[in-house]
């Protein structure tokens, strides 16, 4: 899908690599008394990728591939062994936990695709809950929430707990939550993977509207429909990008 786009990169990733000591834990490695001898797994080596505003950017690739890991890296919820992440023009290894979290707070919206929701509130104030640490009232909360509650097809389920809605609407409500602060960089994971066709297709619309109001968005899928909103779309194999 052709779009125009800022040529301003939102994030930029520079020969990033993604190592993990002790992976699996376990017994597995408790033969090892030093921390620093234990196996390392590669989950991403060598991976380079700008993304600019306005531009929607697929990820795809078989399970291990690091889609996964190199999602967590955009968006600051990790940061690289190995070469540099920037986000927002923020390098996000030299930021302290704190910084990561205000960064993550003011300019990402995150999808995960085990949706994160918290049990006992409701649609609404789950969709709501990052403008809490931003001093936003709590009447404009409500009514940011609800519109895009409404937007994602679940206006009459703001009252709702997780318990009380499906896996496809429990996602919709990550969605919206996502996308309530009008992030610079959107990073999905699996976004369309419970939604029916037609319910898949409101929410990429969501995430093409947001493009067009110049939000990178990053967005790793094994559906093809998903896929194809993309501007362009990179593969992973072995945590290596192969082509994109």
């Amino acid at each position: 899908m052709s779009r125009t786009t800022n040529s301003q990169p939102v994030v930029r990733c520079r020969e990033v690599t993604r190592t993990y000591r002790g992976a699996g834990g376990g017994r597995l490695f408790d033969r090892f008394r030093d921390a620093d001898e234990r196996p390392t797994t590669t989950a991403l080596e060598d991976v380079s990728l700008s993304v600019t505003r306005g531009e929607v950017v697929g990820v795809e690739g078989p399970s291990g591939s690091g889609k996964s890991t190199l999602l967590h890296l955009l968006a600051a919820l990790d940061v690289p062994t190995r070469g540099t992440v920037s986000v927002c023009g923020a390098d996000t290894a030299a930021l302290s936990g704190r910084e990561r979290t205000r960064l993550r707070l003011e300019d990402v919206g995150i999808v995960f695709q085990r949706f994160h929701l918290f049990p006992s509130l409701s649609a609404r104030a789950n969709v709501a809950l990052p403008l809490v640490e931003r001093g936003v009232s709590k009447r404009e909360r409500r009514e940011q929430a609800e519109r895009l509650l409404d937007r994602v097809g679940l206006g009459d389920r703001v009252t709702h707990t997780p318990r009380r809605l499906s896996g496809g609407e429990q996602q919709r409500v990550a969605v919206a939550r996502a996308l309530i602060t009008e992030p610079s960089l959107l990073v999905a994971d699996e976004p369309t993977g419970e939604l029916d066709t037609a319910t898949g297709d409101r929410v990429l619309s969501l995430f093409t509207e947001a493009a067009a109001e110049e939000t990178a968005v990053v967005l790793a899928s094994h559906d093809r429909d998903a896929l194809d909103v993309a501007d362009r779309v990179i593969t992973l194999r072995d945590g290596g990008r192969v082509d994109g």
